[in-house]
């Protein structure tokens, strides 16, 4: 098991590329700006150290969730496997696996929801910004932090499996699913973050916490219905987009209502 999650940790630094590097900042970059981050306000001076502030929360969220997911979501994966293992023949956990694949789904959630959360939550208690939309907006920006780290994780390895231009000669759209769904991944990981922030502020954190927990499983799942067969790689990315637009939509009209209330930490 020491193995496997550190290998996790690991693979996030392995093929690096220009160009997977590239996708995922753009990926974010459209994303985050849907929220209207504080990246140009005056002062100058004020503005710059706001800015790095911003670009810290991003950044301890994306090492943070990865350090959350090797060494606390792998494990804890790999003990309810190997339980259920006890219970069911591997025969069976496969014809089922969207039953059995339920427990490991409901621990990414929690997991990565929980780590995303961390540093915007110290932002908040240090800095504690002024206006109604603050918490919305920099959850957004801690969840860019580790969906784009993710995303570049994941779009490095496809490059380093050699993907051209020519493969979507040979496969059609499903040579561009691996974009497609790191595109709306960063969808996710920002709104979702945004969604648990304004729980918190509002007094109703672990609530929404819980939640969002379990929305995050949900887009996870599709995995195990793929694996079950019980819809197709096509259905899987449609599935995956659906949910994050969906959830993206509520995390936007939440940023964007008029006031109604005040911030309180």
């Amino acid at each position: 098991m020491l193995e496997q999650s550190w290998g996790f940790f690991a693979s996030f630094f392995q093929n690096p590329s220009i160009a997977g590097i590239g996708i995922a900042l753009l990926f974010g970059a459209v994303w985050l700006a849907c929220y209207g981050p504080p990246l140009i306000r005056a002062p100058w001076l004020r503005t710059v150290l706001v800015d790095l502030a911003l670009f810290a929360v991003a950044a301890v969220s994306a090492f943070l969730t990865l350090i959350a997911i090797a060494w606390i979501q792998i494990p804890l994966q790999t003990w309810v496997n190997q339980g259920l293992g006890q219970i069911w023949s591997p025969e069976t956990l496969v014809r089922y696996a969207s039953v059995a694949g339920i427990p490991a789904v409901l621990i990414s959630g929690l997991v990565q929801e929980g780590a995303k959360l961390v540093p915007a939550l110290i932002y908040m208690r240090v800095r504690r910004p002024a206006g109604w939309k603050a918490p919305v907006v920099l959850g957004a920006i801690a969840g860019a932090g580790f969906g784009i780290f993710e995303a570049q994780w994941a779009l490095n390895s496809t490059f380093a499996a050699g993907w051209t231009w020519g493969w979507v000669e040979l496969y059609g759209w499903q040579a561009v699913f691996p974009f497609w769904e790191r595109f709306f991944a960063v969808c996710f990981h920002i709104a979702s973050t945004a969604i648990v922030m304004y729980g918190f502020v509002r007094g109703r954190g672990w609530q929404v916490y819980l939640l969002v927990s379990f929305m995050h499983a949900f887009l996870n799942y599709s995995a195990a219905l793929l694996q079950s067969g019980l819809i197709t790689t096509l259905q899987a990315e449609v599935y995956i987009a659906l949910w994050a637009l969906l959830v993206a939509a509520a995390a936007l009209w939440l940023r964007w209502r008029p006031p109604r209330w005040k911030v309180s930490l």
